[in-house]
């Protein structure tokens, strides 16, 4: 796909196509997933080589036993991702949705992901099933760090565990294997999804559950579902609409479609 003066141009079929189906569409809800952040310079999950679990156990990093078990370890890993995503800054596929809901054709992002690119591009609407960095809790006395507190805690720490002032160890602010999803947060996904004339899945494998079962919300109440990523999903068959290209591209096609201009990255957070 080319691209013109930094905008890629509206000639595959396919964008055409959605950015119609967004016109038409009453309700429309974006889901995101690690390949929407992957153009910010953030790894996805499962890429060969490359991804989050591709040399790591996430049983033994990320699961919430592991955290009470070993502390140090998990802190070892999430440390380093904490410092990861410091300083990455939204990129165009996060701008394009903040322009959908400027203008009024995007009702709400729900996403999958913890860094907060989708608050820091502009995102009013945002639901966050997987939790967020943007803070970490004692789960002893209930005491909330917020990130820059927690980051200095990691640093002072000779252990590498960031802890509370009432000594237990900070558990971050994200939702780790073997532990629910926040209510709150899911029964608001439910209803968008369940809502929603069009469903925009974006850089989603769609495997995890719950949150792969949102789509399938869409479609059985009546709605229709586009998926933008570029590895297949067990929901290919069903979508309306399936581009397969970069994220950036794709959605830069869809608003070029549609008239609508990017709006400009913010400055990095201090």
């Amino acid at each position: 796909m080319s691209a013109t003066n930094g905008r890629a141009a509206a000639t595959d079929p396919a964008a055409v196509r959605l950015a119609g189906l967004i016109g038409e569409a009453d309700s429309v809800v974006a889901l995101t997933g690690a390949g929407i952040s992957v153009p910010s310079g953030s790894p996805d999950f499962r890429s060969p080589g490359t991804g989050l679990w591709a040399n790591v156990n996430p049983m033994e990093v990320a699961h919430i036993d592991a955290f009470h078990r070993d502390p140090q370890k998990f802190w070892s890993f999430y440390g380093q991702r904490f410092q990861t995503l410091g300083d990455k800054r939204p990129n165009r596929a996060h701008a394009a949705l903040v322009a959908l809901e400027r203008t009024g054709r995007l009702d709400a992002v729900i996403t999958q992901n913890i860094d907060r690119l989708h608050e820091r591009a502009g995102t009013q609407s945002l639901v966050e099933v997987h939790g967020s960095i943007a803070h970490s809790s004692c789960l002893v006395c209930g005491l909330r760090y917020e990130l820059e507190a927690v980051r200095a805690l990691h640093e002072g720490a000779a252990d590498g565990v960031p802890r509370c002032d009432c000594g237990a160890p900070l558990k971050p602010g994200v939702v780790l294997f073997g532990e629910y999803l926040p209510v709150q947060a899911l029964a608001r996904a439910e209803a968008l999804a369940a809502g929603a004339d069009l469903m925009l899945c974006i850089g989603s494998s769609l495997e995890v559950y719950p949150v792969a079962q949102l789509p399938e919300t869409t479609l059985s109440n009546g709605g229709q579902i586009a998926i933008l990523t570029q590895g297949r999903t067990p929901l290919d068959r069903h979508a309306a609409v399936r581009l397969s290209g970069d994220v950036v591209d794709e959605l830069d096609a869809v608003l070029d479609a549609l008239g609508l201009v990017i709006p400009e990255a913010p400055p990095p957070a201090p």
